[in-house]
């Protein structure tokens, strides 16, 4: 089974909940405003920090997550706030059917499938726009790298991580323990390391025809060390 399938429970969700300043989220939604299409499918949504935004702004929003904790918190979300959104549990492998325009994948989860499958998703989205959010983009990642990371508390739930670098592979792997009280979740997540090169090419191959690469929601162009890719693609007609 994929690493992600057992990996996002209660207390990593916690923890990654907290972890986004407000500011950071209010940014990218006016980012994705700009875009044009009123239904937005939103691939691995999580707790539906983007969707249930989104939603307020009044986008109709279907967001797929794998972790069944992540979609219970973000139905109940959406319904205390009367919002028109739609969470399901699904993997980015075997999206079910929507009538949505535009998709988007955020948080680092584009690296997440082998590459093979990556290519399946990509072939498999029928949306007219494509948003893909991925910090693990070979230009900005690696040339800071570090093994060594500090263990953070953010939430109430402390995340201790040892991390790798499959050079073969192109994989960089972070083995987690989160930690709050007696209560422990270990997992190792797996991303997988692309050039900016190589994430269009693949995203052009799914018959994407405009494809543009940002730095960040302020739209600068991407560059050599940028903090993230945001990539936008559009089929024409």
């Amino acid at each position: 089974m994929p690493w992600y399938t057992d990996f996002f429970t209660e207390l990593p969700n916690t923890f990654w909940r907290a972890a986004v300043p407000i500011e950071h989220t209010t940014s990218e939604i006016d980012f994705l405003m700009s875009l044009p299409g009123d239904h937005v499918l939103d691939v691995a949504c999580g707790s539906g920090r983007h969707a249930l935004e989104l939603a307020a702004r009044g986008r109709r929003v279907t967001g797929v997550d794998v972790s069944a904790e992540a979609v219970d918190h973000a139905t109940r979300e959406a319904s205390r706030r009367g919002l028109d959104a739609v969470f399901t549990v699904g993997d980015m492998r075997a999206l079910p059917e929507t009538t949505a325009d535009t998709a988007i994948c955020m948080g680092n989860a584009f690296g997440y499938l082998d590459h093979d499958e990556t290519i399946g998703f990509l072939n498999g989205l029928t949306v007219r726009t494509l948003v893909l959010d991925y910090g693990f983009v070979a230009e900005s990642f690696l040339p800071g790298v570090t093994l060594e990371e500090e263990p953070m508390t953010i939430g109430g739930v402390t995340a201790e991580q040892v991390n790798e670098y499959d050079v073969t592979g192109g994989r960089w792997l972070t083995h987690f323990t989160f930690t709050r009280g007696e209560e422990v979740h270990r997992g190792t997540s797996v991303q997988h390391v692309y050039t900016a090169a190589e994430v269009r090419r693949m995203v052009a191959g799914a018959g994407f025809t405009t494809i543009d690469l940002y730095a960040g929601p302020d739209g600068a162009p991407y560059e050599i060390g940028s903090g993230r890719l945001i990539l936008v693609a559009r089929r024409d007609g």
